[in-house]
């Protein structure tokens, strides 16, 4: 008997027809972006540090069935590991989508999950696509449930818990799971879940990267994989005697991930980033480009007395004088300024952290939380107030940051930084090749000819 808190039934239904039902067309564009945008963070994450590490540890297991691929690389391996290391390319820096209400970076988990298992089947475009549109269902409904802000306040993380249920969903989707084992799946999903908030002070993006991308895609498939090969287990994680709900939830809104499925669409409510940098730094930047187009040669450092911004008071741990330079506020700022211009090449130069130009300008740059701006999350707001030696002050403030939901970008404005991060890779013209086939996916008949594409010749 169901048990009424339960939304168990409307999920496993959801996840198990999720392929048969056609996506509205607006949905569909949306899709495509958020697709694009994370294969290129995964080929342009194959060469970063966390991304080196989880090709090392893959070649540390020997040969393997070559099942998927490792973007960017020439490499195969079984999908659950190409879900792993792929995954931690996609969260090997700070490039990929982020889903602000829910607190999870849902693509690096998702999308890894949906190629490991779309290439392994040979999955259609459309499926693949419809399959990524139900793990951000399932994965930012999961973490809004359980009230993400509070839940990360306590110790958990939002950003691994979110994407290791919406990677199961979309696998077992491509897997074919029916509604009974979408259930079995489900509660697989919920005995891997983990995740301590702790992974704030990774210097080097390793261990975050694995923690949102590569753990949550690696378990998503494994799930799915272990119950289209007939492991059966609970009916009903949600709900019942020591469910899921009363593991990890403080007054959760234990019918969440139920509501509204295929009418409101997750992947709607998440943002691309235009500048290749930690989410809390976009606003600023957004604020830094338009002084920069509005002051022009006005705007020389020497000229600069004071640069004060102002974020919500929740962001300031995540991005105040940090290690890494994509997730240092000052460092970024003050570059940005001098550069003129801001790019991922720039983003994630170390050397010019010890830059002494960028040095002493970050010495003028004050960073405050607002309560006012925190107010606002999730959205993420900032302002920029600039001082200059003449005594004239002018302030910028960023509502919608570039990439949200109400200011999104232009397919030219995504292929512009996806051409950027895959050709150093694999080249400009293949890199061209890729954003055209992602804006064609829904007419590609397999997986494994478009994993070609992403890969190296």
């Amino acid at each position: 008997m169901e048990l009424i808190s339960s939304p168990m039934p409307k999920v496993s239904e959801y996840i198990a027809n999720a392929l048969k039902q056609d996506l509205p067309d607006h949905v569909l564009e949306k899709v495509k972006f958020h697709f694009l945008d994370t294969v290129a963070s995964m080929i342009s994450g194959s060469t970063m540090l966390a991304g080196e590490r989880a090709i090392q540890f893959i070649n540390a297991q020997g040969a393997a069935a070559p099942q998927a691929s490792l973007l960017g690389t020439r490499l195969k391996t079984t999908a659950i590991n190409a879900a792993l290391a792929n995954g931690m390319f996609g969260h090997a820096d700070e490039t990929d989508d982020s889903h602000a209400e829910s607190l999870t970076h849902p693509g690096c988990g998702i999308v890894a999950a949906v190629m490991a298992a779309g290439e392994l089947q040979n999955s259609s475009g459309i499926d693949l696509l419809k399959a990524m549109t139900l793990g951000y269902d399932i994965c930012c409904r999961l973490t809004k449930s359980l009230h993400p802000y509070q839940f990360r306040a306590n110790g958990h993380s939002s950003h691994t818990f979110g994407p290791n249920f919406g990677a199961a969903a979309a696998a077992g989707a491509l897997f074919g799971v029916n509604a009974i084992q979408a259930r079995y799946l489900l509660s697989y999903a919920a005995q891997q879940a983990s995740g301590v908030s702790c992974w704030m002070r990774d210097k080097d993006h390793i261990e975050k990267a694995f923690d949102f991308g590569g753990m949550a895609a690696r378990n998503g498939v494994t799930a799915a994989m272990m119950v289209a090969n007939g492991f059966t287990g609970v009916d009903d994680v949600f709900s019942g005697e020591r469910n899921f709900y009363d593991a990890y939830g403080i007054d959760p809104l234990r019918q969440e991930l139920g509501v509204d499925l295929g009418i409101r669409y997750e992947i709607l409510q998440t943002s691309i980033k235009r500048w290749t940098v930690g989410s809390p730094i976009q606003a600023p930047l957004d604020c830094v480009d338009e002084l920069i187009h509005t002051l022009g040669k006005k705007l020389d450092p020497s000229n600069i007395i004071n640069i004060h911004v102002k974020i919500p008071h929740e962001s300031l741990t995540i991005v105040n004088n940090r290690e890494m330079p994509e997730i240092c506020l000052q460092h970024l700022v003050a570059l940005m300024i001098i550069e003129g211009k801001m790019d991922f090449h720039l983003a994630h130069d170390r050397t010019k952290m010890a830059n002494p130009e960028v040095l002493k300008l970050r010495k003028s740059i004050t960073l405050e939380g607002s309560d006012e701006l925190s107010k606002n999350m999730p959205t993420r707001q900032g302002i920029v107030r600039l001082t200059l030696q003449s005594g004239e002050s002018f302030e910028v403030y960023t509502r919608d940051v570039k990439g949200t939901p109400n200011n999104s970008m232009t397919r030219i404005e995504l292929d512009r930084k996806c051409t950027d991060l895959i050709s150093p890779i694999l080249g400009a013209e293949q890199a061209r090749k890729i954003c055209q086939a992602v804006w064609e996916l829904e007419t590609c008949d397999s997986a494994r000819d478009f994993a070609l594409l992403l890969t190296k010749k």
